[in-house]
C-alpha cells in the first residue's frame, strides 16, 4: 500500500488487537524499522486492549509494564522490535512486519537490503512456531526489497501466498472494485487522501510513482531496453502528422494469464516512434476484439501486426466479421512466431535505442508499461514487449511521415540585388 494509507494502523494497531481477543495463548511478534517506531504501535495496542477489556472480553495482564513486550489477561503475549534487532526467549504464533524500510535511502542500499534479509531468516522466521501465520505490510521502494525477495523465494519454493496490492491510482482488475485512474479514498469530505495523491503525482518522477504508490518498482536502468530510451511528452502530435500502425499480442484467458496487448505507433517524418495508445488487459476474445475494433476506428493505423499461427488458428475468422460489421477495415500482417522473445523483439529495441520512444506523460498505463520493459527479460509479463516486437517488425517494411511541401522562393527574392557600378581599374561592370 501507498505511504499515508493507514498501512500500520490497520496491519500493526487494529490487526494484532483482533486477532488476540479472538484466541487465547497467542503469541504475537511485530517488528518495524525503529524499535522506537515499533515500541510506539505496541504502546497503542495495548492501551487499545486495556479500554476495550469489556467488549473485547480480555485484557492486559496488570504485570505488564514495557509498551514493546506486555501479555494479556487469555495468556497471550506480545513483542515489539525494531528490524535488525536479535530476538530471543519468545516464539510467535503470528509474525507481522510493518515497513522495514525506514527510507528510500536504505532500501536502495545493497548492504541494507542483504543486512534486512539476514535478519529476516535468522532472526524474525527462526522465532516463528511451526504453522506460524506471517504478515508482510510494505510500501515498495525497489524491486529487491524485503517484500521483492519473499515474493521471489515463495514462487521458487512454490509455496502458496496471499498477495494484495492496492495501488494509489487504480488500474484494471482493482482489488478494491475501483475504476481504472480512480485514487484511493478519493472523498473530498474526508481524509482527502485523493487530493494528496494528485498532488504527490505531479510532485515525483515516474520512478518514485511507480514503486512507493503504485506498488511496481523498477530498476533505474532495464537490461534490454534501457530507462532513458523511454522519454515522456506532453503534448504527442496529431495522428495526421504521422504514418500510424498497431500490433496486437493476442491472449484468450480472461481474468488470469497472459495480457492481450494492443499498442498504436506513429512515425513522424524523421522516423521518431511514438506510442499513441495502449490497450492491455486480461480479457476472453470477444472483448478485446472489440477493443482493436475501437483502436482501429480512432487512429486509422496503415498496416496492424500481429502472430501468425495464433490468430489464423483461433479468432481470426470471428475479429474478420466484427471488423466487417463495425466497418473497422485495416490491413492485417502476421508474422511467424521465430526464435526467443528477445530475438523477436530487437527490431523495435534498434528503432527506440536510435530515436527512443515517445510516451504521453499522463497516460494511465505509463507506470506499468515502463516496469515492464526495464524488467524484460526477467519479468514475470512480457505481453507488452511482444506487442511492440511485432510493430517493429511491421515498421521494418514501412516509411515515416512525409515533410509538409515548402514552396521555393522566386529567384527575384532568393538573390541579392546588387547596385551596378563600373570597376576603374579594370573596366569591368560589376
Amino acid at each position: 500500500m501507498p505511504p499515508g494509507s493507514a498501512k500500520s494502523t490497520y496491519v500493526n494497531f487494529l490487526f494484532p488487537a483482533w486477532c488476540m481477543a479472538r484466541r487465547s495463548a497467542l503469541n504475537v511478534l511485530t517488528a518495524s524499522h525503529s524499535s522506537e517506531l515499533a515500541e510506539r504501535w505496541g504502546r497503542r495496542t495495548r492501551n487499545l486492549l486495556a479500554a476495550s477489556a469489556t467488549l473485547l472480553s480480555v485484557g492486559v495482564s496488570p504485570d505488564s509494564g514495557a509498551a514493546y513486550r506486555w501479555s494479556t489477561t487469555s495468556a497471550s503475549e506480545y513483542y515489539a522490535v525494531g528490524v535488525g534487532v536479535g530476538i530471543m526467549g519468545f516464539r510467535a504464533d503470528l509474525g507481522i512486519i510493518d515497513d522495514p524500510f525506514g527510507s528510500r535511502e536504505d532500501a536502495e542500499s545493497k548492504r541494507i537490503r542483504d543486512k534486512i534479509w539476514e535478519w529476516y531468516t535468522n532472526d524474525f522466521s527462526s522465532r516463528l512456531k511451526p504453522g506460524a501465520k506471517r504478515v508482510i505490510m510494505h510500501q515498495r521502494f525497489h524491486e529487491d526489497d524485503l517484500a521483492g525477495r519473499i515474493v521471489a523465494q515463495l514462487d521458487a519454493l512454490g509455496k502458496p501466498y496471499r498477495r494484495l496490492k492496492i495501488r494509489a491510482e487504480a488500474t484494471d482488475n482493482d482489488p478494491l472494485g475501483r475504476t481504472p485512474g480512480e485514487m484511493l479514498w478519493d472523498d473530498p469530505k474526508g481524509y482527502d487522501y485523493g487530493r494528496f495523491l494528485r498532488d504527490r503525482k505531479l510532485e515525483s518522477d515516474p520512478r518514485t510513482w511507480s514503486a512507493l504508490y503504485q506498488q511496481e518498482p523498477t530498476p533505474e536502468t532495464g537490461d534490454y531496453f534501457r530507462r532513458e530510451w523511454l522519454v515522456p511528452v506532453e503534448n504527442m502530435p496529431k495522428a495526421v502528422d504521422l504514418r500510424v500502425y498497431g500490433g496486437s499480442d493476442y491472449a484468450v484467458t480472461a481474468d488470469g494469464g497472459d495480457y492481450t496487448v494492443h499498442a498504436v505507433i506513429g512515425l513522424d517524418a524523421d522516423e521518431t516512434p511514438y506510442l499513441l495508445d495502449l490497450w492491455r488487459k486480461q480479457a476472453s476474445s470477444d472483448v478485446w476484439v472489440e477493443s482493436w475494433c475501437d483502436l482501429v476506428l480512432k487512429w486509422e493505423p496503415l498496416e496492424w501486426a500481429e502472430e501468425l499461427g495464433q490468430i489464423k488458428s483461433g479468432v481470426g475468422p470471428f475479429l474478420d466479421k466484427r471488423a466487417r460489421e463495425r466497418r473497422a477495415y485495416c490491413v492485417r500482417s502476421q508474422f511467424p512466431t521465430r526464435g526467443d522473445k528477445a530475438v523477436r523483439a530487437q527490431s523495435i529495441r534498434g528503432r527506440m535505442a536510435m530515436r527512443g520512444l515517445r510516451i504521453p506523460a499522463h497516460a494511465l498505463w505509463r507506470a506499468e508499461f515502463e516496469a515492464e520493459l526495464l524488467r524484460f527479460p526477467a519479468g514475470v509479463h512480457d505481453d507488452q514487449v511482444d506487442a511492440l516486437g511485432l510493430v517493429g517488425q511491421l515498421l521494418d517494411k514501412m516509411i515515416g511521415a512525409s515533410r509538409p511541401k515548402v514552396e521555393k522562393p522566386s529567384n527575384v527574392d532568393s538573390y541579392r540585388s546588387y547596385e551596378r557600378r563600373t570597376d576603374e581599374s579594370s573596366g569591368l561592370t560589376l
